[in-house]
């Protein structure tokens, strides 16, 4: 697995979600959670990133099967 940690914006292209429903998410537990990086810089585990998108695929193929 990736150790590899990417900003926000490369979240937000990989997802198409926004800034905001990217925090929403994350507050309600539905979503990676960020790591900080600095004192006012956060980045995000890729690898937790890619398995979270792979299990929306996985669900929405289920729903549709």
């Amino acid at each position: 697995m990736s150790q590899s940690l990417i900003r926000l914006p490369e979240v937000q292209r990989r997802t198409s979600y926004s800034k905001a429903w990217i925090y929403r998410l994350m507050s309600q537990g539905k979503f990676p959670a960020s790591v900080k990086i600095g004192t006012r810089a956060i980045a995000f585990v890729e690898s937790e990133i890619d398995e979270w998108i792979s299990q929306r695929i996985a669900e929405y193929r289920e729903e549709i099967a």
